[in-house]
C-alpha cells in the first residue's frame, strides 16, 4: 500500500521573502508547496489545475487581488470546498469582514506568528476537517 501523498498547499504571495518563509515552514511540516507570485498566475492556476488541499492567499497582489481570487475559487466546482486562509498586512475589521464574506475560511494578519499559522493550516488539513 502506498503512503498518502503529502497534501498540497497553494501559496499565492507576491513578497519573495514571505513566500520563501511560508515554503520553508510548510515543507518542514511535510506539505508540498505550489507557489504563485501574482493574482493573474493564481487565477490561471485555479482555472486549469487540480485543487490543492489548502490555499494560503495574500490579499494585496499584482493584477488580480486576493478577494477576486477567493471568488474564482468559490465559483470553480472542483475548488469550491478548498479551505482558503487569507494573509494580509492590513489589519482592519473591514478587510477581515470582506475576506470572510468573499468566502475565505480564515484570516491571518502579517507579520504572522509561524506556530499560530501552522496550527491554523493543520486545523484545515485534518482528515474530516
Amino acid at each position: 500500500m502506498q503512503p498518502d501523498p503529502a497534501p498540497t498547499v497553494l501559496v499565492v504571495e507576491d513578497d519573495e521573502h514571505i513566500s520563501q518563509v511560508l515554503r520553508f515552514m510548510l515543507e518542514r511540516q511535510g506539505y508540498r508547496v505550489v507557489h504563485m507570485a501574482d493574482g493573474r498566475a493564481a487565477a490561471q492556476h485555479v482555472a486549469q489545475a487540480a485543487p490543492p488541499a489548502l490555499v494560503l492567499l495574500d490579499v494585496m497582489l499584482p493584477y488580480v487581488d486576493g478577494f477576486e481570487i477567493v471568488g474564482l475559487i468559490r465559483a470553480a466546482p472542483a475548488w469550491r470546498e478548498v479551505p482558503v486562509l487569507m494573509l494580509t498586512a492590513k489589519n482592519t475589521e473591514r478587510d477581515t469582514v470582506r475576506a470572510l464574506d468573499a468566502g475565505a475560511n480564515d484570516f491571518v494578519t502579517k507579520p504572522f506568528q509561524p506556530q499560530e499559522l501552522l496550527a491554523r493550516v493543520r486545523r484545515y488539513l485534518r482528515p474530516g476537517a
